[in-house]
Formats: structure tokens, sequence, C-alpha cells
């Protein structure tokens, strides 16, 4: 009996000392660090040789390599645009094509804030004059006809005011245009018994051309200030080294101004 008694009072005795003890342990293990060591660096590891180390992936310089750059920092660094817009003619184009519709898509990358560099493709749609149509074609109704232009282009963009909401950048470059101009006519019939519009004529070429313009871009803040998607409206002169109208592929160079207003990230 006494023998049971005591033995429920020793370990309350061990327990009380324990508990007393562990407390002064963990406050000595902590004096021993300085605050920026105990606070920050992770514990060293110990070779066989009896060397420090550091843990893989902890504070040493593989550890910061691995967070200083990610698939985030790839990402931001990617340019994407799309936007649509219509064409004006301008210099000798005019007697040959009127107004017409646009729309882009490119992608890069950003250099910087200020520059970044495209890859874009573009397609214009223009009709032709009817003048124009009638002496090709002779006149006559259901008449038509369109000049269809392909680029692939590689284009710098400079943002002029890269930290502001609003700005305003400047882009040009230039590459590889191809412009088919094409005249067509109603004939009977479709197998619904509808007129159908053939080609009648076509000039084709492919050749080298350059553009030059400017735009107003409008910067989503997003929710903490950094977002890089933009709305954009653009004027750009297109100039395409189309052959003379000497030949019989050509009608002369071509110039136009499309307008276009997309976004851009």
């Amino acid at each position: 009996m006494s023998n049971s008694l005591r033995m429920p009072s020793l370990l309350c005795v061990c327990a009380l000392a324990a508990a007393a003890i562990l407390p002064a342990t963990i406050a000595s293990a902590q004096s021993t660090l300085s605050p920026d060591e105990s606070s920050s660096n992770p514990p060293q590891l110990v070779s066989a040789d009896g060397a420090g180390g550091t843990p893989a992936g902890g504070a040493g310089g593989g550890g910061n390599m691995h967070r200083g750059f990610g698939m985030h920092d790839l990402t931001s660094k990617l340019a994407f645009e799309a936007g649509a817009g219509f064409n004006a003619p301008v210099g000798n184009d005019k007697p040959y094509i009127t107004w017409g519709g646009n729309f882009a898509v490119g992608g890069g990358l950003h250099l910087n804030k200020r520059f970044a560099v495209l890859g874009e493709f573009d397609f214009f749609d223009n009709k032709l004059p009817g003048a124009f149509i009638a002496a090709v074609n002779g006149g006559g109704s259901g008449q038509g006809g369109n000049a269809h232009i392909i680029a692939l282009t590689l284009d710098p963009v400079i943002d002029l005011f890269p930290k502001k909401n609003n700005s305003i950048y400047v882009t040009g470059g230039g590459g590889y245009y191809h412009k088919s101009t094409n005249f067509t006519a109603e004939e009977c019939c479709d197998y619904y018994g509808y007129a159908e519009s053939v080609t009648t004529a076509s000039f084709t070429s492919s050749q080298m051309g350059a553009n030059l313009g400017f735009g107003l871009s409008h910067r989503f803040g997003g929710i903490y200030n950094d977002s890089t998607m933009k709305v954009f409206a653009e004027a750009r002169y297109h100039y395409i080294n189309t052959p003379s109208i000497t030949a019989t592929n050509g009608l002369g160079t071509t110039g136009l101004i499309p307008v276009t207003i997309g976004f851009r990230w």
C-alpha cells in the first residue's frame, strides 16, 4: 500500500522537475544564437567530416537561384496582341483600292517595361473602285473585286511613358507582304440555282514592305496596379513595294493606313 502511494508521488515530482527544466533549456539554447540566426537562417547540417553545410534548397546560392527565376518571370516577359479595324488607301493606290477592313495578331517578348518586340500577322481586305472594275471587266451588272494583303512583319514597340496607365507608343518594322488583286463577276448558277461569284482575273505578287506608326494605350491597373493588359488604338502607314503598273501582275507600289483597335498584354 505504501509503495503504491509513493509511486504517484514520485511521478508528480519528476513531472514538476521536467516542467521547470524544459523552459530553461530552451531559453539557454536560444541565447546561443544571434537574433538573425534564430529568426532567418535554417539549421546547419554537419557532414561526415564535421564540416558545416546548408541543406539542399536552403539559404545557399542554389536556393536563391531557384527563388530568383521561375515560370512567372518567363511568362511576364511574353507579349501578345490582337485587334481589328479599317483601312484607308493613300498615294497612288487611290484609283485601285477603296476603304476596307483589317485584323492583326502578334506575339513576342517584353525586353523591359519600355521596349518590346512583336512578330505580327496582318490581313487587309479592301474593295476595288467601280471605275477600275469596269475598265478591267468591261462593266455590266454583278461585277466586283477586292484586294487582299497578307503581312508577316517584325515590329519593335517603344512605350514612351511606361509607368503611366495612359501612354503613347511608337512602332514600326518590316517584313514579307503578299498582295492579291481579284476581279469577280456573277455567273449562273450554283447547285441551288443562285448566281455565284467567280474570279475572272487576278494579279498576285510577293515582296518586302515596311510600316511605321504610333498609338495610344490604356493599361488596366489590376489588384496591385501591376497588370500588363492594355487596350490600344493605333494608326500605321504601310508601304509595299508591289510591281509597277507596267508589269503584268502589278498596279504600282501600295500604300495604305490601317487604324486598329485591340488588346495587348
